[in-house]
């Protein structure tokens, strides 16, 4: 395998995303989550998931929408958000160094912090609207 290197482009993310949501799938507390929500919609989530990242790590703005919405109702707790952050840190630290590495696994650290919250406020309070 090559040795780390720094995520500069849209290749590199795509590279993060394919390899984090290979480990995502094959993980047995995530995998069957994910799998029954996107289905047979892999394709497009990835592509979704490759201009979050996008955009969020290149400043390239290739994302717009809410990404919170689709988790509010996944039957989900801290254990997934745990292994979710995990699986994350374990892929970029095999694939990448340098700043935005960093900066890609401080960004996900706190999505999974704020998700957990929202998901957690949801099913504690399931009239609430998203």
């Amino acid at each position: 395998m090559d040795a780390p290197k720094q995520i500069l482009t849209l290749d590199d993310i795509k590279l993060l995303v394919n390899t984090f949501y290979g480990k995502v799938r094959a993980d047995e507390l995530l995998g069957p989550i994910f799998d029954a929500r996107i289905e047979d919609r892999w394709p497009m989530h990835l592509e979704k998931m490759y201009q979050f990242w996008q955009t969020t790590l290149l400043g390239e703005h290739t994302y717009s929408g809410r990404p919170f919405p689709p988790h509010a109702t996944l039957p989900i707790a801290h254990e997934h958000f745990e292994r979710w952050v995990s699986l994350f840190y374990a892929t970029v630290d095999e694939l990448f160094t340098g700043d935005k590495a960093d900066e890609a696994k401080w960004r996900a650290a706190k999505i999974a912090q704020m998700f957990e919250a929202k998901v957690w406020h949801f099913q504690n309070h399931p009239g609430a609207i998203q």
